[in-house]
């Protein structure tokens, strides 16, 4: 999820803790942890709302720091036959474990067999075949390039790219940048280890 503006500052001082979204389906999931580009988020709860029935008085208008319900609604984006979601969140304070990972710039003996054994499943599992390697090299050799021109590189379609550029994120070894991706030191030193 992203946050606009006075909403960004909002959520990241902990003020704003509700946003109402439309979308074509929920793209959020209760109980997880999400980052934002206001901080890290826990998932409370999400459902799906009438945004006809929303009232002015509404404490979750005040929670997502909007002046009515009409408000609410004009500020909602996305196709209008599409359903809203009422999303309750709270901000998670300290560091990020993947943040800490991802600036690792050696890694031990133990660190290099776990990734090479999860990242060996991630291509055992793939219909794609292994892709996890070629796919750190790609990213490593273009920066800051969108996810549509790399999965186009690749071959593959955009969406599941990205899942699996996630997968890598999640392991400590590429960051999401405004546009596209780059190594973290842990995968550029993952990535050395193979040459």
């Amino acid at each position: 999820m992203l946050f606009a503006g006075s909403d960004r500052d909002g959520v990241a001082e902990g003020r704003i803790t509700t946003a109402y979204r439309r979308w074509a389906e929920a793209r959020v999931v209760e109980g997880r942890i999400y980052r934002t580009n206001a901080g890290r988020i826990e998932i409370d709860s999400v459902r799906e709302v009438n945004p006809d029935l929303i009232a002015d008085n509404d404490a979750d208008v005040i929670a997502a720091d909007r002046g009515n319900a009409k408000d609410v609604r004009r500020r909602l984006r996305g196709n209008e036959d599409w359903p809203t979601y009422l999303i309750k969140f709270h901000l998670v304070e300290g560091p990020d474990p993947r943040e800490q990972l991802a600036a690792q710039s050696t890694l031990s003996p133990d660190d290099l067999e776990d990734l090479r054994a999860r990242l060996a499943k991630f291509d055992e599992l793939s219909n794609q075949g292994p892709w996890t390697t070629a796919t750190l090299r790609l990213i490593q050799s273009k920066p800051a390039t969108r996810a549509a021109d790399l999965a186009t590189e690749m071959g593959r379609e955009t969406a599941p790219f990205k899942l699996d550029v996630r997968k890598l994120k999640n392991l400590g070894l590429t960051h999401s940048l405004e546009v596209g991706y780059e190594l973290s030191p842990r995968g550029t030193a993952y990535l050395s280890t193979l040459d």
